[in-house]
Parts: structure tokens; C-alpha cells; sequence
């Protein structure tokens, strides 16, 4: 029978992605990560091409899911409590990188012709509920 790998998350680091592999393998499922070899060698690239894919046999995936669910962390503010979305008072939120601003796309190509890191780069949270996204305070 052949089975196939389904994508169950994705990562902007290689780094993230192979703790996670780490995790699920702990626990008899079979993983597999896309990409992570590419954004390994330009992270710069990570966001054109999706990131790090980790995959999962397609008969593993439901189980695959719950652990990464009971592992996935939520942003907290400076004094380690859990921050709230201001729309619908979810505790689901996460913390991205975005490139908006006209400032952090003229970084981002700098970085990108000359192979430096962005020095300007942009963050923001976002609700994983409503997917409301807004600064913090």
C-alpha cells in the first residue's frame, strides 16, 4: 500500500520544525520535513517558498495533530501572562513577522541583494480564533 506524507504545520526556522519532528517521533510517528535544506542555506527565502513543511503519513496525521496541539505555545507579555486578543478575548495569539511598511520592504530587499539579515523588520500578533492581528500596547 502506498501511503502518502500530508503537510501538518509549517515553520519559518528549520530549527522550530526539527524540535517538533523531535517530539512526534518520540512518539512512533513518522515525519518528514520539506524544504528545511533550502531555508537551511537562505532563511531570507523562507516566507517566498512557505517554510519548513512537516509531514506526517496520512494515517498518522489525526494523532499527529493532537500532540502538536498540546505542544503549540501562545505569546505572553513581559510578565509571563498569557496576552488576550482585543476583538474576542481568545489567548490564542502568536507572534509573526510581517513586511508592510514601505521601510521594512526597501530592509528586505537590501538584505536580500546583499545577503545580510533585514535590519528593520516588523511584528505583529495575531489571533489564531477571529485572526484579528494588532501590536501590542
Amino acid at each position: 500500500m502506498n501511503e502518502t506524507f500530508k503537510t501538518i504545520a509549517k515553520f519559518q526556522y528549520s530549527s522550530e520544525a526539527q524540535i517538533i519532528k523531535g517530539r512526534l517521533e518520540a512518539e512512533g510517528i513518522q515525519v518528514f520535513l520539506s524544504d528545511n535544506l533550502t531555508i537551511d542555506t537562505d532563511p531570507l527565502i523562507s516566507n517566498a517558498i512557505g517554510g519548513v513543511k512537516l509531514k506526517v503519513l496520512s494515517s498518522q496525521e489525526t494523532e499527529a495533530k493532537n500532540i502538536l496541539q498540546t505542544i503549540k505555545k501562545y505569546s505572553v507579555d513581559d510578565d509571563g501572562n498569557q496576552m488576550e486578543c482585543p476583538n474576542c478575548n481568545s489567548k490564542k495569539i502568536q507572534l509573526f513577522s510581517t513586511i508592510t511598511s514601505l521601510k521594512s520592504f526597501f530592509a528586505f530587499l537590501i538584505g536580500f541583494l546583499f545577503g545580510t539579515l533585514p535590519f528593520h523588520t516588523r511584528y505583529k500578533y495575531k489571533c489564531d480564533q477571529c485572526k484579528t492581528e494588532f501590536n501590542t500596547k
